[in-house]
């Protein structure tokens, strides 16, 4: 499934275990995310979507919340790297489920949320397109293909707030958060100018080869840097974060 046979037991796991809470209204445990797009590295965390017939309600939601309120207390690194959704199938299949919450393991974190995080055009992409199978039926069984233009159009709408967005959550004091910012742009960029989705890792690449010259450096110091993992200590490097604001301003408009 996976390059590390730890994560591929921490899934495997955790399909079982969710099948024994939710019953007869499992369908099956997906990877969508970096790893289904053949990136997933030690600084990934892991996307997973878990299909039910329904969203999950009464003693299933509350055997849910308690498994992941459990889980990051466990042995291993991928315990603690786990991020995804409940999806309900109706709402899965097309972008005119968007808008329905699903329960939600945010990274890292031991309380399950109502949230869209996961329901998104890119993130529906990626399942369907590049998705890996834990446990369930083929994944284009309950996925539809994602119109072009759906896809263009959440980038569109994304890029001239990029940076304000990731302000809301991420401190920009760290040098973790220049380098996320700048590879956001480019995966934006990426799906406008293509309607498929790419890794951060692949965007930069691309970007590289297709953004005016001048910002090479500047993806070029953010794919470098990326080995450097997370480090809330870590300032970002000199000027580094001004050129980031200035390139994220100058795409904001793009069509």
């Amino acid at each position: 499934m996976t390059p590390y046979e730890e994560l591929d037991g921490v899934l495997t796991r955790l399909a079982r275990e969710a099948r024994e809470i939710l019953g007869d209204t499992y369908v099956g445990t997906y990877v969508q995310g970096s790893f289904a797009l053949g990136a997933g590295d030690l600084h990934s965390d892991c996307d997973f979507i878990i299909a039910t017939t329904v969203l999950p309600s009464g003693a299933a939601e509350a055997g849910l919340r308690e498994l992941h309120d459990e889980i990051p207390t466990r042995e291993g690194l991928w315990t603690k790297e786990m991020e995804g959704s409940y999806a309900d199938v109706a709402s899965l299949r097309t972008v005119d489920g968007m808008g329905v919450p699903w329960l939600f393991c945010d990274h890292g974190l031991r309380e399950l949320i109502w949230d869209t995080h996961c329901n998104t055009p890119h993130a529906r992409w990626i399942l369907r397109n590049r998705g890996i199978v834990v446990d369930g039926p083929p994944i284009a069984s309950l996925v539809d293909e994602v119109p072009p233009e759906v896809l263009r159009d959440e980038m569109r709408a994304a890029l001239p707030t990029v940076i304000d967005d990731i302000r809301a959550w991420a401190s920009f004091d760290v040098a973790w958060t220049q380098r996320y910012a700048v590879s956001a742009v480019c995966r934006a960029l990426y799906t406008i100018k293509t309607a498929e989705v790419e890794s951060k890792r692949g965007a930069l690449a691309w970007a590289l080869d297709h953004l005016d010259p001048k910002w090479r450096p500047l993806i070029a110091q953010a794919m470098a840097d990326r080995d450097l993992g997370w480090d809330p200590d870590q300032p970002p490097r000199p000027g580094s974060l001004d050129e980031t604001f200035e390139f994220a301003a100058s795409v904001g408009q793009v069509r």
